[in-house]
């Protein structure tokens, strides 16, 4: 089969990417954007119609922790909606007839309760923080939901709406990473450093549920080969959660740092919890690999291998 994969350099492309060649036969295509620029409509079209994948994975998007949501609120909506609606629209002008859509929790109301159901997406007001990136990712759901309704079964559009991720490839940096990888990188400098104090934001007892990203390549290929019966939209996730003083403490052991932790509480922390349903996951047949342990074990080993 050959597969169109939009956001190869990111961490999710590029673990797809590395799940791809250790595991299967199929030829993926995944050009940079200067290949590939998917805030241009006609150049998506001509590349389809040039290259005619068997099937696309929308991995690409503008992503990044809450202060990167708060500074950057216009980037963040405007360049992943132009993104996806061009990616999907084209292909449904070129008749591409199996796309798979990369949601994301964000798109869950605020104050919905958990664990998070899909049918919950668009029944309440968003978390402010990420708010524009969650307004396109459910513009971008809902369009390829559209599509398939409007092709009369000729075309399957479908979504797939990870919990967080984190692993290979990863951004780290204190500020403006994603809450593990931030971590590590907070207490692996603590350590080095022979500081005795990492700041965490918040008091702590937001509960946020992070998945291996391998675990996530390994659901889209799941999801690939069982498309004709994957629901219109799934959530990949794990089933359970913890607190962000968990995951702290779960960084500390893994790099070895035996300071204490200070909280910040006049910094954003989003929403209070995040869990996600897997109750139509469990039916579909997937479930995750991967423990906390051992997935911080893997990205730290990353982080220590590159810094």
């Amino acid at each position: 089969m050959k597969i169109l994969l939009t956001g190869g350099s990111g961490m999710v492309g590029r673990n797809i990417q590395d799940y791809a060649q250790l595991y299967r036969d199929d030829e993926v295509l995944h050009p940079s954007s200067r290949e590939l620029n998917l805030l241009y409509f006609e150049s998506i079209k001509e590349y389809l119609k040039q290259h005619q994948p068997d099937f696309i994975i929308h991995a690409a998007g503008i992503v990044g922790g809450i202060q990167a949501n708060i500074d950057n609120p216009v980037k963040f909506l405007v360049d992943n909606l132009n993104m996806g609606q061009n990616l999907v629209l084209a292909a449904q002008e070129v008749g591409i007839k199996q796309l798979l859509n990369l949601g994301s929790s964000c798109m869950y109301p605020r104050s919905a309760p958990n664990p998070l159901r899909e049918e919950q997406v668009l029944t309440g007001a968003l978390e402010p923080t990420n708010e524009g990136y969650a307004l396109a990712k459910i513009v971008t759901a809902k369009l390829c939901s559209y599509c398939s309704q409007e092709s009369d079964g000729q075309l399957q559009y479908k979504t797939l709406i990870p919990c967080n991720l984190y692993g290979k490839y990863d951004k780290f940096d204190g500020v403006k990473s994603h809450m593990i990888p931030a971590a590590l990188y907070k207490i692996h400098q603590a350590k080095v450093q022979n500081a005795n104090e990492v700041e965490i934001w918040g008091d702590g007892t937001a509960r946020r549920e992070f998945m291996y990203a391998e675990d996530l390549a390994d659901a889209i290929f799941y999801a690939l080969d069982n498309f004709e019966r994957m629901p219109d939209m799934l959530n990949i996730g794990l089933g359970h959660d913890f607190s962000i003083n968990e995951y702290y403490e779960a960084v500390a052991t893994i790099v070895g740092f035996e300071g204490s932790f200070a909280h910040d509480i006049t910094k954003p922390v989003g929403m209070k919890q995040k869990l996600v349903s897997t109750e139509k996951l469990e039916d579909f047949g997937w479930k995750h690999r991967y423990s906390l342990a051992d997935g911080l074990q893997k990205t730290y080993q990353y982080y220590l291998e590159r810094n």
